[in-house]
């Protein structure tokens, strides 16, 4: 497989761990507020992006690739509201929209198909990240103050 491809899922293995430690942090941040239901939305939402991470580890072993780990940034700990949180939640997920799309291109120039496909997952994936996150972020808007119904409704995603 071309180098920069390889450097370069290396670096979404990592962006993707980075995602799941920043979803542990809002986690924190709601249940230090006791928006336990926020905060279960964002430990299933941490989880999520750990499989993720795997993913590119398991897809670059099956490679015979070579699996390089990064360090991972301090994520915020710290937000206003929650409707502070879910809009860095889809500015995160455009970011991680953006990174995948770039993998896609790469993969189609360079003529890596195994890569090419391995990404449409991530492709279809992301659109549902970015609905999901758009969803809870109208819901704010209209619940105004009234988070505690929200925070029952997060509560029950499975």
């Amino acid at each position: 497989m071309n180098r920069e491809l390889v450097k370069n899922l290396n670096g979404q293995m990592n962006f993707e761990l980075y995602s799941s430690y920043l979803y542990l942090s809002m986690a924190s941040h709601f249940k230090a507020q006791n928006l336990n239901g926020f905060a279960h939305w964002m430990d299933i939402q941490a989880k999520e992006e750990f499989g993720h991470a795997m993913k590119f580890y398991n897809f670059l072993h099956g490679c015979n690739e070579k699996v390089e780990f990064g360090a991972i940034a301090k994520p915020p700990a710290k937000w206003d509201s929650p409707l502070a949180v879910f809009e860095q939640v889809i500015k995160h997920e455009q970011l991680v929209t953006k990174r995948v799309n770039d993998l896609v291109s790469q993969s189609v120039t360079l003529g890596e198909h195994a890569a090419f496909a391995f990404l449409q997952w991530f492709v279809n994936e992301q659109v549902e990240e970015e609905a999901s996150a758009v969803n809870v972020i109208q819901q704010l808007k209209l619940v105004g103050k009234a988070i505690f119904m929200l925070d029952n409704e997060l509560a029950k995603r499975t």
